[in-house]
Parts: structure tokens; sequence; C-alpha cells
């Protein structure tokens, strides 16, 4: 039985990963902070540069999932060093403990479209430069920790995740009692680009990539046809049959959140899945209004 090595297991994208992977026949090891408490889960502690080689024997990949939550708050000092210490030093140990292994697993490694910053209407791919602003700088760090499993000649890649839509978690989930309420809307201008992807696809992409060894490096996991901020609100608010007349002012977002607001809320990154299209993923929900339709009916 192949077996994958995941961390961050517990999260919204790692609990649907694990439960694929497992469905698939994988055997799952997750990484768990303290004391490991049940079978399969093996204890690690990334601030004190602990993670026993020996317990990822034999595996086929390491995905790194794990990370202190970006949205939800402002982002203070605290927050900020909070976000980058979370991602940082645990991908750079999870990096050099592959690279000792004399086994030849590789490396999925969570990213974000946020490597791109604010770029307005242009297109974007995985040959794009990195934008600025923190998200952009973090992304970048976070990308580069990787290094030492590459220099050893593993397989790297780093997964540039878009917005995953899925009603139990994430912006969806924020998303929906506003817009049942009929209180949806744009956020700012509404102009800004969201590029989005199904958690079906989400999950059937990160599928696909490991078993596809021709895939290395950064690959954006979005939907072909990203879809402006105006037009997500109108679409979820069509598909639940409720108004969405309202626009909350990016003043008032800055208000509330400050720079978290321009960064998460206002930037604009319009992307397409340039590899995974090259590589012949079969995205199961390519456009926006079918996929929420069928998310809202699971």
């Amino acid at each position: 039985m192949a077996a994958i090595a995941v961390s961050g297991a517990s999260g919204l994208l790692g609990r649907r990963l694990c439960a694929a992977f497992e469905a698939g026949g994988w055997r799952v090891l997750r990484l768990v902070r303290g004391t490991p408490q049940r079978p399969g889960e093996i204890g690690w502690s990334p601030a004190a540069g602990r993670l026993d080689p020996t317990a990822l024997a034999g595996i086929e990949a390491l995905l790194h999932l794990s990370g202190e939550p970006v949205a939800g708050a402002r982002w203070t000092p605290a927050k900020k060093r909070a976000i980058r210490e979370s991602r940082i030093p645990s991908t750079r140990l999870v990096a050099e403990t592959l690279a000792r292994l004399p086994s030849r697993p590789a490396l999925l490694c969570a990213s974000a479209v946020g490597f791109y910053g604010d770029r307005g209407n242009e297109w974007l791919d995985e040959t794009s430069p990195q934008g600025t602003g923190f998200l952009a700088q973090l992304c970048g760090e976070w990308e580069r920790a990787c290094e030492p499993a590459r220099e050893a000649g593993l397989r790297v890649v780093t997964l540039r995740l878009g917005m995953v839509l899925d009603r139990s978690g994430g912006a969806l989930a924020a998303l929906l009692p506003p817009h049942r309420l009929g209180l949806g809307g744009s956020l700012g201008p509404g102009t800004q680009w969201v590029s989005w992807i199904s958690g079906a696809d989400a999950v059937a992409a990160v599928q696909h990539i490991l078993v596809s060894p021709a895939l290395a490096g950064p690959v954006n996991l979005v939907a072909p046809a990203p879809v402006t901020n105006a037009e997500l609100s109108r679409t979820l608010a069509r598909v639940l049959r409720r108004p969405a007349f309202l626009r909350v002012p990016a003043a008032a977002l800055r208000l509330a959140l400050g720079e978290a607001a321009d960064e998460l809320l206002l930037a604009s990154q319009r992307v397409k899945p340039g590899k995974l299209v090259a590589s012949g993923f079969p995205f199961r929900d390519p456009e926006l209004e079918p996929a929420l339709r069928a998310i809202l009916a699971q």
C-alpha cells in the first residue's frame, strides 16, 4: 500500500484530501503537533525543528498544508509573525528532512495565488513574476523554503491555491449567511478578479499532480474561468434566489481589517491554471454557477 504523509490534515482541504487518499487505497500518515494519539499519526514540532525521518521511511510523497490562517483578523505585527513562522520554518524542516531520506519522495507544498500580488486585469500563469505586498512576499519565502528538497533532486510542487469553494468552511461558508439573508453584494469596487476552484476539483487536482511526475514547480490550482468579485456575489445570490444589491465600501473594509482588506478582499488576481490544463487535468467544475449549484446541493 503506497503511503503519503500529510501536515495540516485537520484543515478544510486536508480533511478532504486525506479522505480521498484513503478511499483510493493510500496509507495516510498524519503529522500532528504533540503526542500522537491514533495509529498513523506522526508527532513533530516545527518550533523545535523536530521531525523523525525514520517515521517517513517509504512514503511516496509528503503533502504540506499546515499554516496559521491568514483570513478573519487584522494583520497586527504579532499576527503577521505567526502567519510567517507557521509556514517558513516548518516548510524548511520538511524539505530538509525529505532531502536526507534514501528514498525519493515528492514534496507537494501549499502556496497561494497571493504570490502574484494585486495585478488588476492582467492574465497570470505560472511564469508570471512575483508581485508585491505581504502575501506575495510570504508566498515567495514559503516556496523558497522548499529548496533543500529541490536541491536534493526531489520533485517539488508548490500548489498556488485560489479561493477554494466548500460550503463547510473557507470563503464560501463566510459568504453564505449574508447572501441567504439577501444582504450580499460586492466588496469595494467589485471589479477585482477572484480566482477560485471547487473543493472537489482542488482535491482531484492534488491527486492528479501526485501521480503526474512531469508536473513540478509552481502549479496554479484554480478553475479556468475566474470571475470578478461582483460577478461572484451576483452568481451566488442567483443560485440562492436572493437579491444582491449591497456594496461594502473599500474604506469600511480597511477600517475593519486594515492591510488584510487590501490583500485578501480588494486585490485582483486573474489566474490561469496553465500547467493543469497542459497536463490534461479534467476539471469537473470549470464554470462558477454550475460549480456553486453542485456544491450547495451536497
